[in-house]
């Protein structure tokens, strides 16, 4: 009679769930050089989201890993690099391309 979530359901079934599963995803620092990747999530604050946002670096962007030295990595997302910083690049979450 009622539903998962204590709401009535009248034709008596429960609610499908179609949400899909997060990727696994994991901090952009931590990428290899050379790895090719999706942005899955922005952790940081409004502003460091929208200076990455304005340097092409949205949610479902795809980025390549040109190079890494020290805390830093030097990313190309088409014909742009754009170098980042250990403390930016920790807070992109990315996923691998499948």
């Amino acid at each position: 009679m009622f539903g998962q979530h204590g709401v009535s359901n009248p034709v008596g079934y429960e609610p499908l769930m179609t949400a899909i599963p997060p990727a696994k995803g994991f901090p952009l620092m931590m990428a290899d050089e050379g790895a090719c990747l999706r942005i899955i999530a922005l952790n940081g604050g409004k502003g460091l989201t929208t200076r990455l946002t304005e340097l092409g670096l949205n949610v479902g962007s795809e980025v390549r890993v040109v190079q890494r030295q020290g805390g830093g990595l030097l990313v190309a997302r088409g014909e742009s690099r754009i170098a980042l910083g250990g403390g930016m690049a920790a807070k992109i979450q990315v996923a691998p391309l499948a």
